[in-house]
């Protein structure tokens, strides 16, 4: 049980609640606001969750994660988890480096994290609702009316606190006065794993002329793997470019997947007044993604932390500031590498020397402003390529 106490559940077992409690409502069973239930519900609110779709039927989807997942999760990680990685093959150009991790990256199935992410939620005492749309919201005498359409049936719910969770195109953020979330296309193909790629590696294409963000292969198991990419343009264009590269690499497409995904620009609040209520974003709806490689899980985590802390008044907002250091620092990373060409991704494999690739193994990527630090003092030459991509030109789009 995420952070249960026993005078909670004992609570629960006699029926008591606190009277000053008229409940939170989480709109969308996304995996932070699947968390952010269970944790709200651990700590002695009243939660329900609500979720457009007919039932638990998370579309599939292969995603990397560092090691850090496990410890924010603990044993709730096991069920999603498919593989392990060891080692990341950086390509660009003819060139190559290779980086061993220390520990583990993790491979996990999106389709088994949601299950049991609303297992849990369940466990700590949370309401899931599906087939209910959400609308609208507005105040109330005490906090916020809700509308929700519910077996095509419109009505209104009440509580005290509303949470979105429902996604980087979040209708819970408009409706309380946030501006639209960017986002870029990823596309995904899941292909057989090429006979010369080891199961417990990852390989990375650097390909300025296709994409400023770069292609992925993760394995899954021996067998095959996720090949994907995240584009700037359309998803029509961004799926050209890989079936493209698919062809090069003379992979065929088993099935393919693919998001629509936010992009950090800068931090963005994440709590509202709405009345005599509160409106709370988290994950995706609140641009919680590392934008140097649009990885969201983990962020999204400590996002929902964040806003669970607020919601049972612990954490000082700790968590949150830690959060916004962490994507700021993403942030110039990718505003660094977003204007590279080629010639600059072959001097950077180039530069990697044995003291760099050590801190790359070492130091995982959700401690980027640790990582950043250490790269440049073992490769000062970093400094001088990083300044040229900030000073390239234009602003990324």
């Amino acid at each position: 049980m995420i952070g249960q106490t026993e005078s909670v559940i004992e609570n629960r077992k006699s029926g008591r609640t606190d009277g000053r409690d008229g409940g939170v409502i989480v709109v969308g069973g996304s995996a932070a606001g699947l968390l952010t239930a269970a944790k709200v519900a651990a700590g002695g609110r009243r939660v329900q969750v609500l979720d457009a779709k007919s039932g638990l039927d998370p579309a599939p989807r292969s995603l990397i994660v560092t090691h850090h997942f496990q410890e924010q999760l603990r044993e709730v990680a096991a069920s999603s988890i498919v593989n392990e990685i060891r080692r990341f093959e950086l390509f660009t150009d003819g060139r190559s480096a290779e980086v061993v991790l220390r520990r583990p990256d993790l491979i996990i199935e999106r389709a088994r994290l949601i299950p049991a992410l609303a297992r849990e939620a369940e466990k700590a005492g949370a309401k899931l609702n599906f087939d209910t749309r959400f609308l609208g919201l507005g105040p109330n005498s005490r906090g916020l009316r809700l509308e929700v359409e519910t077996g095509g049936r419109q009505e209104e719910l009440h509580a005290d606190h509303v949470v979105g969770a429902d996604g980087a195109t979040t209708r819970v953020g408009r409706s309380a006065g946030w501006p639209p979330v960017e986002t870029v296309p990823l596309v995904q193909a899941i292909v057989r794993l090429p006979k010369d790629c080891r199961a417990d590696t990852t390989r990375v294409w650097f390909v300025p002329d296709d994409t400023p963000y770069f292609y992925w292969l993760i394995p899954e198991n021996e067998s095959r793997g996720a090949l994907g990419i995240i584009g700037e343009g359309s998803g029509q264009e961004t799926k050209k470019n890989i079936e493209r590269f698919l062809e090069k690499k003379n992979m065929e497409p088993l099935e393919w997947q693919g998001a629509r995904i936010p992009v950090y620009r800068k931090w963005i609040p994440v709590e509202r007044r709405v009345g005599n209520g509160k409106v709370f974003l988290v994950g995706d709806a609140a641009a919680q993604v590392k934008v140097s490689t649009v990885g969201g899980i983990v962020t999204g985590f400590r996002g929902a932390q964040g806003v669970a802390d607020a919601l049972l008044g612990s954490g000082e907002g700790s968590e949150l500031r830690a959060l916004r250091r962490e994507l700021d620092t993403h942030r110039l990373i990718r505003k660094t590498l977003h204007h590279f060409q080629q010639k600059d991704y072959s001097y950077l494999v180039d530069i990697l020397n044995t003291a760099t690739r050590e801190s790359l193994g070492e130091i995982h990527r959700d401690h980027s402003t640790r990582l950043l630090w250490s790269v440049i003092r073992k490769q000062p030459k970093l400094v001088l390529l990083g300044l040229r991509g900030l000073l390239m030109g234009k602003k990324p789009r």
